[in-house]
């Protein structure tokens, strides 16, 4: 048999209920943003999950991931504890003005959202050739 006494769990599950999903961060979907080269690989854990109940939207530039997990007992079971989070989860992330949401990629592996966006063209670093030579006269303007 299991016996756990934890005075602040109570607590814990109602400060995240009240205010984690207001603010579009549950706690429980974390995630990881990096930029490598010339695309953002953002990842979400989702453990549990079926990919069936994920669903990723793109409105604008706000990035939209939601996600359902749900467990039923068996008839007759008595649940000694309940730590895992059940239910619906949102989470929301802003994107910047330099990424190609159109050619955004989503894998699901393992447990972990994997979603990859290119970096757009015009973000891009690139090379500014110099020119060589004496400044032309522009209506008696050097330039």
């Amino acid at each position: 048999m299991l016996t756990r006494f934890d005075p602040f769990q109570e607590f814990d599950r109602l400060t995240r209920g009240l205010f984690g999903s207001a603010s579009g961060v549950t706690g429980w979907m974390p995630m990881d943003a990096v930029r490598e080269s010339e695309q953002v690989v953002v990842r979400f854990d989702l453990p549990g999950i079926d990919p069936g109940s994920v669903d990723v939207t793109v409105d604008g530039k706000l990035l939209t991931v939601k996600a359902e997990r749900q467990w039923t007992p068996a008839e007759g079971a008595e649940v000694m504890i309940a730590e895992r989070p059940q239910g619906s989860f949102t989470r929301t992330v802003q994107l910047g003005d330099n990424l190609a949401l159109d050619q955004m990629q989503a894998n699901y592996a393992d447990g972990v959202l994997t979603l990859t966006i290119p970096v757009s063209e015009t973000a891009k670093p690139r090379h500014i050739e110099i020119q060589h030579g004496h400044a032309k006269q522009i209506e008696g303007a050097a330039v």
